[in-house]
């Protein structure tokens, strides 16, 4: 199972690594290099979706793999793993409905870029809150990716279980010539 492991621990680190990626690198550059916050916010808005969509479905792989052979397995770690696993696919649907559907949506009803909306309209600050809550949300996230992927990484790496032998075995009586 050492095999399934890995493979868990590679989709986790391709996702916390996909996430770190977008955080610091795609979204604060975008608005530094992109001519406009209305064609950088589109970029950020649409890698934020194929982050939270990736997270989505790697997130429900994992956590339906986390059920396969765990009767050797320490519960604690077991159920940390799969309540981690749980909220990692959970927050990814949470942004992603944000992101995708209530954000355009607001910004849609502003009728003009954001940056020309008095900061103290009330579609102004439900764009703000908006954002803050998507932002929380994919730290939640990634803290719950970050989680799971220690756990994981300790399974992985730890020797397989000693196969016990019976201490009514005798090796003289069971191979005699």
């Amino acid at each position: 199972m050492k095999f399934l492991s890995d493979i868990r621990l590679l989709l986790i680190g391709l996702w916390l690594g996909a996430a770190v990626f977008f955080s610091f690198a795609v979204a604060p550059g975008a608005f530094a290099v992109l001519p406009s916050r209305e064609a950088a916010g589109a970029l950020v808005s649409r890698s934020l979706m194929i982050v939270n969509l990736s997270g989505l479905v790697i997130g429900a792989i994992l956590l339906a793999s986390s059920f396969v052979k765990t009767a050797a397995a320490n519960l604690f770690l077991l159920w940390a793993e799969r309540i981690s696993l749980v909220i990692l696919p959970t927050a990814c649907a949470i942004g992603l409905f944000i992101g995708t559907f209530w954000l355009p949506s607001v910004k849609a009803q502003m009728g003009r870029p954001i940056d020309e909306i008095a900061v103290d309209d009330p579609l102004r600050i439900q764009f703000n809150n908006l954002h803050e809550y998507s932002v929380w949300v994919l730290i939640a996230a990634m803290i719950a990716a970050i989680i799971a992927f220690f756990i994981i990484s300790g399974k992985a790496g730890a020797p397989p279980a000693p196969k016990t032998v019976s201490k009514d075995f005798d090796f003289d009586k069971e191979f005699k010539i």
